[in-house]
């Protein structure tokens, strides 16, 4: 039994010890007396201006002998009954004293051992007291690599580690060389939320933004949501020559189709590298190459289809945080898409979207819109909002009517309908 299930056994049995004391303590005294006499001087005037009022009467005429005796002997009657009220209570024996001091610690711990399996609690104090020390030691940056003798129970050591890092919550390296542990288990969205505690914790820690920044856009297959891209101006503001940073600036604008404003980073990295002294002259040709790469996007996206999405009223009350927007272009006769994009829920700004398909959506190189356009097939505008995500549509998905695109350039579509 290990030091920690130990200790905590030893309290709990001592607070049971306790509380059964606090119980059967009225129980120790032989006599069970109360006393209580908060009416007496109250009572003991009344009854004086009383005996002076049937006096006067008396003296007065207003009552004779025998009814001033009466109402006196009931003054004096009532005045007794008021004055003490003994409460007395039939005293314990031993017998019942020992019984409730040993069934309370027996029952208050088949009620813990007994409302559910504590097994993974006991695990987790033996994980704590069998590589704790050690957990401290990589998290800390004492030790790079765990001794041989701790990674036989890797669940254990992991454990730890997860505890170490919720005890000591504000450091910020902790959670960065968690986040780490979480990527060699291949663990990506835990090591994107270890990530974003370290990079709350200390934002003006470039290495910590910046890990936070690549594990996020990669996580989020080259696309920069708002946090990340915040990640990263921040970070530009922190060091404004960051050439990682404005790289990561420039290839998300390309992925999210604006062109104008990854030219911009592009020009801006060119500037910034050509400025440094030795040869550069092979990461401005690498720069080069970027730019005529988003040239020749930008031309195919501008050769393609603009898509306007919108979901009825009916519909916008359904959507869950988890649903995701396929919308596809492909002919008549049901043959794999000519251009597809797969979006998360949360594109959609007051129940429309506006997106661009085009050669670059394509699910197979030969299989391009331009393909489908030359062949004169009659193509299909859809989309369509999967509650799992799944590519083939399923019943409860909400769909669109699809629209012929023929020579139009841009076509609108409104989800309004549920698959049966």
């Amino acid at each position: 039994m290990t030091p920690t299930l130990i200790l905590f056994f030893s309290m709990a049995v001592m607070m049971c010890v306790g509380l059964s004391l606090i119980v059967i303590l009225p129980w120790l005294k032989k006599n069970q007396t109360v006393n209580d006499n908060r009416l007496m001087s109250v009572n003991v005037a009344v009854f004086g201006e009383r005996i002076a009022e049937l006096k006067a009467d008396k003296e007065a005429g207003l009552i004779d002998d025998k009814t001033f005796e009466i109402q006196e002997v009931e003054l004096k009657r009532q005045l007794l009954n008021a004055q003490t009220h003994l409460h007395s209570h039939t005293v314990v024996g031993k017998k019942s004293r020992i019984i409730v001091m040993i069934w309370i610690p027996i029952l208050a711990g088949l009620c813990y051992l007994m409302t559910s399996d504590r097994t993974p609690v006991f695990q987790l104090w033996q994980a704590q007291d069998l590589v704790g020390q050690v957990a401290d030691d990589l998290l800390t940056g004492k030790i790079d690599t765990p001794p041989k003798w701790a990674t036989k129970d890797s669940t254990a050591l992991i454990s730890a580690m997860q505890t170490n890092v919720h005890a000591h919550a504000h450091d910020p390296q902790r959670w960065l060389r968690l986040s780490e542990l979480f990527v060699a288990l291949e663990a990506s969205p835990q090591a994107l939320e270890a990530l974003s505690r370290a990079y709350r914790l200390n934002p003006s820690d470039t290495e910590v933004a910046m890990t936070y920044a690549q594990m996020g856009f990669f996580a989020n297959n080259g696309m920069l949501d708002g946090t990340i891209k915040n990640v990263l101006l921040e970070t530009l503001q922190h060091t404004p020559d960051h050439e990682g940073a404005m790289m990561m600036l420039a290839m998300g604008e390309t992925r999210a189709g604006n062109y104008t404003l990854a030219k911009a980073w592009v020009a801006k990295l060119r500037t910034n590298i050509a400025s440094k002294s030795g040869d550069r002259s092979q990461a401005l040709a690498s720069l080069d190459e970027l730019v005529r790469t988003i040239d020749a996007q930008e031309s195919k996206v501008m050769a393609g289809v603009k898509v306007g999405v919108s979901v009825a009223d009916s519909l916008l009350v359904k959507l869950g945080e988890t649903d995701t927007i396929f919308i596809t272009i492909s002919d008549d006769k049901g043959s794999p898409p000519y251009a597809v994009k797969r979006l998360p829920i949360k594109e959609l700004r007051d129940g429309k979207l506006q997106v661009s398909l085009s050669d670059l959506d394509a699910m197979m190189p030969n299989h391009t819109l331009s393909v489908g356009r030359e062949s004169k097939a009659t193509l299909l505008v859809n989309a369509r909002i999967s509650h799992d995500g799944n590519a083939i549509r399923q019943s409860g998905d909400f769909i669109a009517n699809p629209v012929v695109l023929g020579d139009k350039v841009a076509v609108d579509l409104e989800i309004s309908q549920i698959v049966p």
